[in-house]
């Protein structure tokens, strides 16, 4: 994994993670090399296919390293981003199981549950999520097995 501050960073929300997105991007802007806000940009209800789509697409293209995804809770578009077959979207509410995404199944796009996690949380989670390497190994021979 690249270190925290050449990292190129996709994020997106539905209305409901929102004003959790905007915290995170606060946090992010000075510690990677580039943050692009796929949306929404306000709390007026959308759709989070809307942003994921092309969240997952920029991910899966190369286009950035890794993705961040939030809604109310984390479901709706960690189930839309794992749509694009070169993506492994990880619904997490711990700091735990953003380790374990990374090291286990190298997930790129981490999927939080706005509603359910505070700023501090989330940033936590985002951040140990950019900074653990995927173990390889065994977990590997896993990966494989989910087709792309």
């Amino acid at each position: 994994m690249k270190p925290l501050n050449e990292l190129k960073i996709g994020i997106a929300s539905d209305h409901a993670g929102f004003e959790r997105k905007g915290a995170v991007a606060e946090w992010l802007v000075d510690q990677v090399a580039e943050l692009h806000d796929f949306g929404t940009d306000s709390t007026a209800s959308a759709d989070y296919a809307d942003y994921a789509h092309p969240l997952a697409q920029a991910v899966e293209n190369g286009e950035f390293d890794l993705g961040i995804a939030i809604c109310g809770s984390g479901n709706g578009i960690n189930i839309t981003v794992n749509k694009h077959q070169g993506i492994r979207g990880a619904l997490c509410w711990k700091p735990e199981l953003a380790a374990l995404a990374r090291q286990h199944n190298n997930a790129n796009i981490l999927s939080l549950p706005g509603r359910f996690i505070t700023d501090e949380e989330a940033i936590e989670m985002v951040q140990i999520f950019l900074t653990t390497d995927f173990e390889g190994g065994r977990h590997q021979t896993r990966i494989d097995k989910i087709p792309c």
